[in-house]
């Protein structure tokens, strides 16, 4: 049977696309000319089917028809995947701002125990380290207190033992707070 219209073509173009998983621009042309038309209708075809057909590179593959709580879902990760992408380019040109302090820090992610005046210990999470001071993630206040806080060591089972005074807190989520503190003295027991 020889399709007598563009529509007709453009169905044949579609199955094969899905058969092969793209088309050329040839085989479009070809189809057209087995059909008894002029290939350079080709485009024209290409348009008409082009719901169908996705081109990239010089091909036209085939894209199966998509739900619309599928294309919904499609469009609300774009959107998060976007929001993301400015959270960390905004992070890190917060990252490269200029440091006001009078030490710099770094980023210093491990838990540390930490024992106060009372004899009480606490896992808590360290979060920067400066050679003046270090803040202290955890469910509790500690404003005002002289803790030892032990900082495990990698060559030595004996872990740093350092007195801070903690001189602000700040919530940062329910039940969670950071505790910032300065280093007052160091010692080698515990």
């Amino acid at each position: 049977m020889i399709p007598n219209n563009l529509q007709s073509i453009a169905e044949l173009v579609i199955r094969r696309a899905k058969r092969q998983g793209y088309v050329l621009p040839s085989d479009i042309r070809e189809e057209l000319t087995q059909a008894g038309l002029s290939d350079g209708l080709w485009k024209d075809v290409a348009a008409l089917a082009r719901p169908s057909l996705t081109y990239r590179r010089g091909r036209y593959y085939f894209t199966a028809p998509v739900s619309a709580r599928v294309r919904e879902e499609q469009t609300q990760q774009r959107g998060i995947q976007k929001a993301i992408r400015q959270i960390i380019r905004s992070h890190r040109a917060e990252d490269d701002r200029v440091e006001r302090r009078g030490q710099d820090r770094i980023d210093f992610i491990q838990p540390v125990k930490v024992v106060t005046d009372d004899d009480r210990e606490f896992t808590l999470l360290s979060r920067d380290l400066s050679t003046s001071g270090i803040r202290l993630v955890g469910t509790r206040r500690f404003l005002g207190q002289k803790l030892h806080v032990l900082i495990p060591r990698d060559d030595d089972p004996t872990p740093w033992n350092f007195r801070v005074q903690i001189l602000w807190t700040c919530a940062i989520g329910d039940d969670l707070v950071e505790n910032g503190g300065r280093f007052i003295e160091v010692s080698d027991g515990e």
